[in-house]
């Protein structure tokens, strides 16, 4: 009944402004005879009269005039809105929310999406930088980053990034006091840094690749922390072996300030993805976030063939 009431007043407002039955159906698409029917049910349900008809002309009622001054109000600002919505489609604009840890933000998020901001300033990107795991749909985050091997299946994983590999790595200072480890296994016999997961509460279990198979380590020390950036705080200042993606520890190794160890152990494994329901209708502005972070297939170069 509410569609219906709607569409009757679309209609008499039409038929007042244009002041004649002939042009406001061609205006709205609708044949003549359904369009006078539609205004004499209005009247009928509204007990009183709104258009003054006569051979030449259609006005409206005092009634009428009272009415089309509200509804067509109304009307023009809905059009208005809609008209609004239709420029944010061709002109993206809008929040995206994003949930993610504090190293991927720094080293791809904010470098991917740099331009992306330049280039449409209406577009606001909100991060929520922590080690855990959120519940995107709960917490009414647009989208989340996470390993790939890490994600539930019933969302839609889009890779950020290259395969990544872990590195146990320590300081020359460390590795001059004890003896480099030759084996996963000598772990065992040194000062390790612990990583204790949010989520589940226990420690995070060294895994390696032994001969294409798991070889998992359980270490001790004398730190655990629940953060990647104090674990490489920790490492540089030589208080034991840390454990992390290598990306991790930065330009670290390659300055010196750390010493890559077991690295034949270290297999490659899935890399960041960006994640989120299956059942969401990307707004133009997060379908623009996407595409800015989604990996790029290198071409292939095409074979030259010499002329002869």
């Amino acid at each position: 009944m509410m569609k219906r009431n709607l569409n009757d007043l679309l209609y008499f407002v039409t038929v007042a402004r244009e002041g004649s039955f002939t042009r406001a159906a061609a205006h709205l698409g609708v044949t003549q005879p359904a369009l006078s029917q539609a205004i004499s049910t209005l009247e009928e349900r509204m007990q009183i009269r709104l258009l003054t008809r006569t051979t030449r002309s259609v006005s409206p009622t005092a009634a009428g005039e009272r009415l089309l001054q509200v509804a067509g109000n109304r009307i023009d600002e809905i059009e208005a809105e809609l008209d609004m919505l239709t420029e944010l489609r061709d002109k993206p604009a809008g929040t995206v929310r994003i949930t993610c840890g504090p190293n991927v933000l720094r080293t791809t998020l904010l470098p991917k999406l740099t331009p992306l901001l330049q280039e449409y300033p209406d577009i606001h990107i909100e991060f929520d930088a922590n080690h855990g795991f959120r519940d995107i749909v709960a917490d009414r985050f647009d989208a989340g980053v996470r390993l790939g091997d890490t994600i539930d299946k019933d969302m839609i994983a889009v890779p950020i990034g290259p395969k990544l590999r872990m590195a146990a790595v320590a300081s020359p200072d460390y590795f001059s006091r004890y003896p480099v480890p030759q084996t996963p296994h000598e772990l065992t016999q040194h000062r390790c840094i612990n990583q204790r997961m949010i989520k589940s509460g226990g420690l995070y279990v060294w895994d390696f690749d032994q001969d294409g198979g798991d070889l998992n380590v359980r270490v001790s020390g004398q730190l655990i922390f629940n953060t990647s950036e104090h674990i490489v705080d920790a490492a540089l200042a030589g208080l034991g072996i840390a454990f992390l993606p290598e990306e991790e520890f930065g330009s670290h190794i390659k300055d010196g300030r750390l010493v890559r160890v077991l690295e034949p152990w270290c297999r490659p494994f899935p890399g960041y993805y960006l994640y989120y329901p299956s059942r969401k209708q990307p707004s133009p502005a997060f379908s623009l976030v996407l595409d800015a972070l989604r990996v790029r297939k290198k071409r292939q170069p095409a074979n030259n063939r010499a002329v002869n």
